[in-house]
């Protein structure tokens, strides 16, 4: 299994050099350059701080042994469930977030935290645990999730919003598995297509509304935004853009990776892109937090992998997670901050409403996006999303 990721990933690499600048891990800089310029022990710290950072992070991989899916015989994912495991990841890592805060580390010298493990015990491999492979499939039937079969990040983010949704619709606000709302943000309903994905804030604040059943007017919010950013590879302008992305405090990195074998990417250093593998497989565990000391090993990893960024497939998702309304009015400044210095190829942009969104599409593909769509090939492309349905949803930049 090894051997098959690293031809379609490339050969993992492991090294992280002081020499090659500052890590930005989800929002966190770890500044292990000065390491090298000045070697004293405060600086090998900011290392092993990175390093433990890294470790913290929840990591999701193919498993072989769990109930058979449904009426298949399936009782692994092996070689087709690695963007369910990425997205899992994403999740898990937004829901510590929410429960633990940005600052927690996973530490052998303390008694467990209960929130980490029931956040384990969320993704369990059985129908039981509400965020599990078998659930996912299940709640993705409609953008073309099956058993066995490959799925890309647009198809993925709209299955968590349903799963969320169905979910919502059994539970008590106050026992939400997920307790936060999902907003999406992707083609507009019109169909207008081309330009960069508008984060609308009217429609987040419905998110919030409605996920709160009109209690409140706002609550947690996890934003997914799934972009296409080229042919068959990243158009080298967005580059830079990525980068900028894990600066934001409310970073959750990308679903992303080579063609066919996604990973959770949590981090860059300069051109690197730092991620969490899914492809290795382990057996099924049961975490249960009546056990004392439950081993929670194959959930953390501590080889710290890279790729180059420029090499990452284009069709990816970018996750945000913001706390409340101030913490979603910053990353919309910073989101603003980032389009306006893009050159006229923004990620995505924010606009108040749908209206002035559709003002900032069509403006988006006049003048130099034209120029853009016409390097990249992409005007008056067919392009189809995962589920082979609802073609406008997709941003194509």
């Amino acid at each position: 299994m090894r051997r098959f990721q690293e031809r379609v990933l490339g050969s993992s690499r492991t090294d992280i050099s002081c020499s090659d600048g500052d890590v930005w891990l989800l929002g966190v800089c770890h500044k292990i350059s000065q390491q090298e310029s000045t070697g004293d022990v405060d600086t090998r710290n900011v290392f092993a701080a990175f390093e433990q950072d890294f470790f913290s992070k929840i990591l999701v991989t193919y498993r072989k042994g769990f109930d058979a899916i449904e009426d298949s015989k399936y009782t692994s994912d092996v070689n087709w469930g690695c963007m369910l495991r990425s997205s899992q990841m994403l999740v898990a890592q937004a829901l510590l977030f929410h429960k633990l805060g940005r600052s927690w580390r996973k530490t052998t010298d303390k008694p467990v935290d209960k929130e980490y493990i029931d956040i384990l015990q969320l993704f369990g491999d059985s129908e039981a645990a509400a965020f599990s492979i078998h659930n996912l499939l299940q709640a993705g039937k409609g953008y073309g999730l099956a058993v066995g079969s490959w799925v890309g990040p647009y198809a993925m983010c709209r299955t968590w919003e349903v799963l969320a949704r169905n979910q919502r619709g059994t539970n008590e606000i106050g026992e939400q598995t997920l307790p936060m709302a999902i907003y999406v943000v992707s083609g507009d309903e019109d169909g207008e297509r081309g330009g960069a994905p508008v984060v609308c804030i009217e429609d987040a604040s419905k998110c919030c509304s409605e996920f709160s059943r009109g209690l409140v007017p706002w609550t947690p919010l996890l934003l997914l935004v799934p972009l296409v950013l080229g042919l068959d590879k990243v158009n080298l302008r967005y580059i830079p853009l990525l980068q900028s992305t894990f600066k934001f405090p409310q970073s959750l990195g990308i679903l992303g990776g080579k063609p066919g074998a996604s990973t959770y990417i949590i981090g860059v250093q300069n051109e690197k892109a730092i991620y969490l593998d899914p492809h290795d497989v382990k057996p099924v565990v049961n975490i249960n937090v009546d056990t004392q000391e439950p081993n929670t090993s194959s959930y953390h990893c501590n080889i710290i992998r890279h790729m180059p960024l420029d090499s990452i497939d284009p069709s990816l998702a970018i996750g945000f997670y913001c706390r409340d309304k101030d913490d979603f009015d910053d990353f919309c400044s910073r989101a603003s901050k980032l389009a306006e210095e893009s050159n006229g190829a923004p990620l995505f942009t924010v606009a108040q409403s749908r209206s002035l969104s559709m003002q900032v599409t069509s403006s988006s593909v006049s003048g130099d996006n034209n120029t853009r769509f016409q390097e990249d090939g992409s005007l008056g492309m067919d392009l189809v999303n995962d589920a082979g349905t609802n073609e406008d949803d997709w941003q194509f930049l």
